[in-house]
């Protein structure tokens, strides 16, 4: 899978790079659905007996792990919630549209809402980068008081009415780590000519601190690492790094990581149909992408603290903290690449203003609740 420099409006993140690694640069041999054109009218979801059956794709393999257990979840939660009356068909990543071609699908009819990561689309919009993660952001908490309290839900919905879609939040994979490295970072100097797998935001960062980006899949990073073509590889974090292995060829993991502090997954529906919701049948969807959304962090959250478990006693994997120096050094070149990127046109500037303004309000208050409640709880030993 191809992918651009994020100031070319690619689509990159949290997961390009498993989910062309499980499904390959192509699309397995299936036969993707034709090409719509913009005048093209949306089908009508398919009605039978009165049971309401609905077309959701996703980039995710099929019952991948924390991502594509969401999107399933999300469809069982509606089908018990309506009481069978709406059906929602999952198509993982290649089984109806191309993998990262989940917006247009929706956009062009050929399905009705989709399950994703918006910044998967900032080729159609720069701003949809504030609505999964960028570096240097919102933690998954803040990310929601922002949606529903601080103006991101309107303004994401501005966005998504350019493409006839309207959005909502449905999952989070949590703070993310900083990376696997095969020798200890002790200074910024060390990220110069370092080869690294990371993509996005946060490897314009990288690159801008001098060091070498290597554009992989998820299946080539491991043996990517094994042969010597990547010095260092980021992921999500324990749960998909034991998954995957890396532990079996380089020990020094680091954290925090600073190019995803919470990367927020969306559904996108065709607005022309949500529009034709009555309000209860909204308020239903509504609810139901809540509950996975919180239902979502949760199981992000056990199923890391349980890996890094196994990583630590069993593989002998090193945790170890980026020295203070290095990550305000990434800090700092993160804001100057964000502020790029937010000042790409118009709309994207009124997001980054909101989120950058929502960035201070939340910080305020996290640094005297969640982060002082945080250092002072380890003064006590259980």
């Amino acid at each position: 899978m191809n992918r651009r420099d994020f100031l070319s409006g690619s689509a990159v993140g949290l997961s390009v790079g498993v989910v062309a690694g499980w499904f390959g640069r192509g699309t397995g041999g299936k036969k993707m659905a034709p090409k719509k054109s913009a005048g093209d009218k949306p089908k009508a979801p398919a009605v039978t007996k009165g049971i309401k059956r609905l077309r959701m794709v996703t980039p995710w393999p099929k019952n991948f792990p924390g991502l594509g257990t969401a999107a399933n979840r999300f469809a069982a939660r509606v089908n018990h919630a309506s009481e069978g009356r709406y059906e929602i068909k999952v198509f993982a990543g290649g089984e109806l549209v191309k993998l990262l071609r989940c917006n247009d699908a929706v956009q062009q009819g050929t399905a009705d809402l989709y399950h994703s990561a918006d910044y998967y689309y900032q080729e159609k919009s720069q701003a949809y980068a504030w609505f999964t993660a960028v570096p240097g952001g919102l933690s998954p908490a803040e990310i929601d008081a922002w949606i529903h309290h601080l103006g991101g839900q309107k303004l994401w919905d501005e966005v998504g009415a350019q493409f006839g879609i309207k959005h909502l939040p449905a999952g989070n994979t949590g703070h993310q780590m900083g990376g696997w490295f095969r020798k200890p970072i002790t200074s910024l100097e060390d990220f110069k000519g370092l080869k690294m797998r990371i993509p996005g935001l946060g490897g314009a960062v990288i690159k801008e601190l001098g060091a070498i980006l290597v554009t992989l899949t998820g299946s080539e990073i491991l043996p990517a690492l094994q042969a010597g073509t990547i010095d260092a590889t980021e992921y999500i974090g324990p749960w998909n790094d034991l998954a995957f292995g890396f532990y079996k060829v380089v020990k020094n993991a680091y954290y925090p990581g600073f190019h995803e502090p919470g990367a927020m997954l969306s559904l996108g529906f065709r607005k022309q149909m949500w529009d034709g919701f009555s309000a209860a049948d909204q308020a239903l969807f509504t609810a139901c992408a809540l509950a996975e959304n919180n239902y979502n962090q949760a199981e992000f959250n056990a199923n890391n603290a349980q890996a890094l478990e196994t990583l630590v006693t069993k593989h002998g994997v090193t945790y170890r903290p980026f020295p203070e120096a290095v990550f305000k050094g990434m800090a700092e070149a993160a804001k100057d690449v964000v502020a790029t990127a937010g000042a790409k046109d118009a709309l994207t500037k009124k997001v980054y203003a909101s989120f950058i303004d929502a960035r201070k309000t939340l910080g305020d208050w996290t640094r005297i609740s969640d982060q002082a409640y945080f250092n002072m709880r380890d003064l006590a030993k259980y």
